[in-house]
């Protein structure tokens, strides 16, 4: 099988469903000129030239208007999917898309379906500073009436944007800088990827490590280098937060009986908190020691290297899968007529 970049991914993707549905339109900041944050051709690379301006539409910096102009287009029956640039810049934004993108489906009757997509990049580890290196997975996993995807891979990326374009609801759709200079096997033939079905990236048996987007590669990679430990490491991509393949977890952690929840957002009030709670309430029988969550510190994220002492490294990964290995084990106590 061929192997592309994950940019070329998104590329494909978005050029795919434009040709097959013409009512799917780009817009944002500098698309028209393909912009890349990596330097090289981006997502949007060669697309106005082949769909004209009215389908590749550039704006000027404002973000509201970005995501405005989308919730009304989508009601008149058009499929938007939005260029935001950085996480961030959701901030910005967020009374289009959680108030009204996320809600007004279920507010008026007469609004059968919604559907947008909002594209964003995490540009985390890479000295960018607060206002860009923000991943906002949790915070947008909050609002109820968005789905929520985080891909980690070429293959990942094409086959859910291309689910996400097709989805009658609003998406977020969230990327990362470095996954930008990954490459991997995606076929050339047309493929979708259902949102809901979480990915077991690695098998292992000591313990399972959940985790989003760019720390799906990092785990990996920590797994990889534990296995000379003789440590054996479940890795489970989840590939969607909502909807949330929850059986998918349970099913690994009922299998390892322990935890360790990775998400490169902050880890208060984080993706590990709630996807621990989960587990704790569905599969607390099965734990041998208590969940792990690895995250951001609750800080603002500084600017250049000092930026890696916030944001979740390897070797926090590491150290909480030795820890899980290391606790005693957990009893659960039951006395009868109680």
């Amino acid at each position: 099988m061929r192997e592309i970049s994950f940019t070329q991914a998104i590329n494909e993707a978005l050029d795919e469903e434009m040709a097959r549905d013409e009512t799917v339109y780009l817009i944002g900041e500098d698309i028209a000129g393909g912009h890349s944050h990596s330097g090289g051709p981006g997502p949007t690379h060669g697309l106005v030239q082949k769909y004209g301006k009215a389908r590749v539409k550039d704006t000027p910096i404002s973000e509201t208007v970005i995501a405005g102009s989308c919730v009304g287009a989508a009601m008149a029956g058009l499929r938007p999917v939005a260029d935001l640039m950085v996480g961030g810049f959701v901030y910005i934004c967020m009374d289009e898309i959680v108030l009204k993108a996320a809600n007004w489906r279920f507010d008026h009757p007469a609004i059968k379906s919604l559907p947008i997509v909002f594209r964003m990049c995490g540009m985390g580890y890479v000295g960018a500073g607060s206002t860009h290196a923000q991943y906002p997975t949790a915070t947008l996993w909050h609002h109820p009436g968005l789905k929520i995807v985080v891909p980690s891979t070429p293959y990942d990326a094409k086959g859910l944007l291309k689910t996400a374009i097709r989805d009658n609801n609003p998406v977020c759709f969230l990327e990362h800088l470095i996954l930008e200079f990954t490459s991997g096997e995606v076929p050339e033939e047309e493929y979708t990827i259902p949102f809901g079905v979480a990915d077991v990236k690695r098998k292992g048996k000591d313990v399972t490590v959940v985790a989003t987007g760019l720390m799906v590669l990092r785990s990996l990679e920590v797994a990889g280098e534990l296995e000379g430990e003789g440590i054996s490491v479940e890795v489970v991509d989840l590939r969607t937060l909502e909807p949330l393949d929850i059986e998918t977890i349970l099913a690994s952690v009922r299998k390892t009986g322990r935890v360790v929840i990775v998400d490169e957002d902050t880890k208060r009030c984080g993706v590990g908190a709630e996807i621990g709670m989960q587990i704790i309430e569905n599969a607390f029988d099965s734990l041998k020691t208590p969940p792990q969550r690895v995250g951001a510190a609750n800080l603002p994220i500084p600017f250049g290297v000092l930026g890696n002492s916030v944001l979740p490294q390897k070797e926090d990964i590491a150290a909480a899968i030795k820890a899980v290995l290391a606790a005693k084990q957990a009893t659960l106590f039951i006395k009868s007529g109680r």
